[in-house]
């Protein structure tokens, strides 16, 4: 099961606000979980995908690709990818443990 860190950013000349980019980047993610096909979650400065790897990679493609549908010109995606392979392990289970130590 694979976890990953994604930050798309559309190089927009109109505007400095990316926000209706990664909002329709959040509608497509919805429909990909929707069929169980991965899981996800925005946090202010990203959005985590999760799921198998090679689901998770073809998904990565696809909102890559949105902002150029709409006529930009420049998209920068940074990605980070933690793939366990000797346990399956949600990506709150990993929060979980980390508050185990915690006081």
């Amino acid at each position: 099961m694979a976890i990953i860190d994604v930050v798309v950013i559309p190089l927009d000349k109109t505007s400095v606000s990316i926000s209706k980019y990664i909002g329709e980047i959040q509608n497509l993610l919805k429909e990909k979980k929707e069929i169980g096909l991965i899981d996800y979650h925005l946090t202010p400065m990203s959005t985590l995908i999760e799921g198998e790897l090679s689901d998770c990679l073809k998904v990565l493609e696809e909102i890559h690709e949105l902002p150029f549908k709409h006529g930009i010109d420049r998209v920068c995606t940074n990605i980070r990818i933690d793939d366990r392979r000797d346990k399956k392990r949600k990506m709150f289970e990993k929060l979980d443990s980390v508050k185990k130590h915690m006081h």
